[in-house]
């Protein structure tokens, strides 16, 4: 058996500030929850708003690459295709939001300078290149925001498990404790109370 159960005034104490621990513990987690959800919601409408920018920048593209290719040749187009470098300025840092690590995404805009001589080309193909570089843009602010979302949606999981163990197991076996504890002790107290009074009938006698 628990000592931390037998009827004393001692444990009464402790599990009273066992309960009030537990209760002030739910309402963070209840709070960090309501935050991390409102962080999520905002994210998620972002996602929706990048996505459509993609799909419009994406069409405007390829229309202007189509356009760039009927005016200077498919095989010219590809051949300057070949010489974009890879991108590899992309850094990927974090910050810290109700203890959840979000990615923070950047790279170097100032690598966009192009790989091809003006004179040779049209003008349909800078706004191919153009387009493609505000996609890449937002892909990469896409898959940024996405990734915070599902992280922040897994910890959101993480918390609502901790809340409702608090709320429905640590809780109401704290209340059950401190009510059957200070039972326990009235009860005491009554009978103490009543050994005390025929003591002293019997003295009086």
């Amino acid at each position: 058996m628990d000592p931390n159960t037998f009827p004393t005034k001692g444990n009464l104490i402790l599990a009273k500030n066992s309960l009030k621990l537990s209760r002030q513990g739910y309402e963070l987690m209840d709070k960090k929850r309501n935050i991390l959800i409102r962080e999520m919601m905002e994210l998620i409408d972002q996602a929706k708003d990048i996505q459509t920018q993609i799909d419009v920048t994406f069409r405007t593209a390829y229309t202007a690459l189509q356009k760039a290719n009927m005016e200077i040749g498919i095989a010219f187009v590809q051949q300057i295709a070949c010489t974009v470098p890879v991108e590899n300025s992309i850094r990927i840092k974090t910050r810290s939001v109700m203890g959840t690590e979000i990615p923070l995404v950047e790279y170097d805009k100032t690598t966009n300078t192009p790989t091809y001589a003006y004179y040779s080309t049209k003008m349909s193909l800078d706004e191919a290149k153009a387009a493609f570089e505000k996609v890449k843009e937002l892909s990469i602010r896409l898959s940024m925001v996405e990734n915070a979302a599902i992280r922040l949606a897994a910890n959101i999981k993480k918390t609502q498990k901790r809340a409702n163990a608090l709320k429905n197991i640590t809780i109401p076996k704290y209340e059950a404790l401190t009510k059957d504890i200070q039972n326990a002790l009235e009860e005491k107290e009554r009978e103490e109370f009543t050994r005390l009074k025929v003591i002293k009938r019997m003295k009086q006698k």
